[in-house]
């Protein structure tokens, strides 16, 4: 196994991946399948994207704050989860990517250790709390043996940007794009570092899902969690979105790119190597990866999956995204 020199891969490591199978295609949208999830309207207008926040990472592109104007658009409330995500795959027997290839990146404490050196085939050389392991798949999210029985309500993980696409053109749907997945993350709010304000623990009271203790080694789950959690868990934002901050990576449809348009409803750059993923997850950690702010940023390669990436779907298709 490899993976690429990704500085961000505390986030999310990157695979490279051996040549296989290509994935199949985006499905076409068949009406009655898709489950009926709760979306929530949004009229657009113009908000401050990105930030010029000091402690940020500046090489993620997270600024220059600049004003973004949309068009109207919903997105779902909650991120696609597991029971969602089987109506998919129950409805057009599709395979992942993490299926296709044979394997996905797991985080190292969420193996248990007298299954570690079974499972785990290899780790990343400068991230070692990633491991590469056989099996890991959407619904055996730590490899052979493990299940989602009792995670239906957890976001779906080991899902590549590929795999996202495909859910998302199967329920007549899209990825949002980063301006979107930003203006209705902040939920009315201007400029605040996350969803609710600018304090991350307002009168010590936790609203998201990340990490407690000493990256890597010890996660305290003071917010009630060492892994993912339910997708409504936590209070939502302004405008009734569960789950923006924290929990899992959310995929956008948007190549990473550092150089922004002011245009209405931009896109991204119109080609790139990389995806663009927003909101933070259960590993993020101030020490560390304080990706949770909702101007944070971070990338990885559309065939890439791991046990923090997700998704959530927007109601209006981006033809110029490819």
């Amino acid at each position: 196994m490899s993976t690429d020199n990704n500085p961000k891969s505390c986030c999310t490591p990157t695979a490279v991946r051996e040549a296989s199978t290509p994935v199949e295609a985006p499905l076409v949208y068949t009406p009655g399948l898709a489950p009926n999830r709760a979306t929530i309207p949004l009229p657009g207008g113009t908000f401050l994207m990105g930030t010029n926040y000091e402690r940020g990472f500046p090489a993620d592109g997270e600024g220059p704050v600049r004003p973004v104007s949309l068009s109207a658009f919903d997105i779902d409330t909650y991120p696609v989860t597991n029971a969602d995500f089987a109506a998919f795959i129950a409805a057009t027997n599709y395979r992942t990517e993490a299926e296709v290839f044979g394997w996905s990146f797991v985080f190292w404490s969420h193996i248990p250790e007298e299954r570690f050196e079974e499972v785990v085939e290899d780790t990343v050389a400068m991230t070692p709390w990633w491991c590469k392991v056989p099996g890991a798949t959407w619904n055996h999210p730590e490899g052979p043996g493990s299940d989602v029985k009792d995670r239906q309500n957890h976001p779906v993980v080991h899902v590549s940007w590929n795999d996202a696409a495909a859910y998302a053109a199967w329920a007549g749907r899209a990825l949002p794009t980063e301006a979107q997945w930003e203006y209705a993350a902040r939920g009315g709010l201007e400029q605040k570092l996350y969803p609710w304000g600018d304090e991350l623990t307002p009168k010590g009271r936790h609203l998201c899902n990340i990490w407690q203790g000493q990256f890597p080694r010890e996660d305290t789950a003071e917010d009630g969690y060492a892994g993912s959690c339910p997708v409504d868990s936590f209070p939502p934002n302004g405008y009734g979105l569960y789950s923006v901050t924290g929990n899992v990576w959310e995929w956008c449809a948007d190549w990473f790119g550092t150089t922004f348009s002011t245009s209405q409803d931009p896109v991204g750059p119109p080609v790139g190597e990389a995806k663009v993923m927003k909101g933070g997850s259960f590993l993020c950690h101030a020490s560390y990866c304080n990706r949770y702010r909702v101007a944070a940023r971070t990338s990885n390669t559309p065939d890439s999956s791991a046990s923090n990436i997700g998704f959530r779907c927007v109601g209006k298709a981006h033809p110029r995204i490819v």
